[in-house]
């Protein structure tokens, strides 16, 4: 490598010059299409960040909180499914399961 002169007065010629005017152009471009200027002002105000993370908290809470009783109402059902087949040893502690799970629903 060589080290470049960076002295006042040094030239570039005209075919360095259109390149990086190009190449400067697409940066530019591509800064536009990435929302970088939104991003930044984004950046500088810390209350919508905490907004913006809160709000994101929330939703990831509820889906989480809906998608496990989901799964957990589907278990239950497979395991009651289960016992009706009545399949000697599993049938019993699945219905020992079933039981517990019902009575503490009775409780609430």
């Amino acid at each position: 490598m060589t080290k470049r002169d960076y002295r006042k007065g040094t030239t570039i010629d005209s075919e360095t010059a259109k390149t990086l005017i190009h190449r400067i152009a697409q940066l530019s471009l591509a800064m536009d299409k990435m929302n970088i200027a939104e991003y930044i002002e984004f950046l500088k105000n810390p209350r919508r960040i905490i907004l913006v993370n809160f709000l994101g908290g929330l939703a990831r809470g509820f889906g989480i909180g809906i998608g496990a009783t989901i799964l957990a109402a589907l278990f239950i059902i497979i395991l009651s499914r289960i016992v009706q087949l009545n399949i000697p040893l599993i049938g019993e502690f699945v219905a020992e399961v079933v039981k517990i799970v019902n009575s503490q629903m009775k409780l609430r």
